[in-house]
C-alpha cells in the first residue's frame, strides 16, 4: 500500500476502543452513575406498577359500597333490556337473573342495615324500588 492510501485509509475510518477497561477512572464512575441511575428509574416504575395492580387501573372509579350496588344494578339492568350489549349491541333479557340481582340487594340493605350513611341507604332503596318496578312491568307484558 502506498503512503497515499494509507492516509486515505487513516483519515476516512476511526476506531475508539470504548471498552471498560480503557476507559478513565472519571468515565468509568460516569458510566456506573447512568447505569445505577437507569436501575433506579426501572426499580421505581415496577414499584408503581405494582402499586397500580395492587390499587386498581388508575382512572377507575373508588370502589365503594355505592359503586358496588351501581354495578350490580347495572348488570341487572342489562338483563331488563335496557342497556344493550357493548360488544354487540344486541338486547337481551334474563328474568331470573334479575330477580337474583333484587334479592341480592334487598340482602345487602338488611345485613347493612344501620351501618350505612344517609346516602348510601338512600341509594340502595331507590334502586332496588326502580328495579322492582321494572321487573314487575317486564313480567306483566311478557
Amino acid at each position: 500500500m502506498s503512503k497515499d492510501e494509507e492516509e486515505k485509509e487513516k483519515s476516512s475510518f476511526s476506531f475508539q476502543d470504548r471498552r471498560s477497561s480503557h476507559l478513565s477512572e472519571q468515565d468509568n464512575q460516569q458510566q456506573e452513575q447512568e447505569i445505577k441511575k437507569e436501575q433506579e428509574k426501572q426499580a421505581q416504575k415496577h414499584a408503581e406498577q405494582e402499586d397500580t395492580h395492587a390499587h386498581g387501573q388508575a382512572g377507575q372509579m373508588e370502589i365503594n359500597f355505592s359503586t358496588f350496588v351501581l354495578s350490580l344494578t347495572s348488570s341487572a339492568f342489562y338483563y331488563l333490556g335496557d342497556i344493550p350489549d357493548p360488544m354487540t349491541g344486541q338486547v337481551q333479557e334474563n328474568l331470573p337473573a334479575v330477580q337474583q340481582t333484587i334479592d341480592i340487594l334487598t340482602m345487602l340493605k338488611a345485613k347493612t342495615q344501620n351501618n350505612l350513611d344517609h346516602e348510601e341507604q338512600k341509594l340502595l332503596e331507590q334502586l332496588i324500588y326502580e328495579l322492582q318496578m321494572k321487573y314487575i312491568a317486564k313480567q306483566k307484558k311478557g
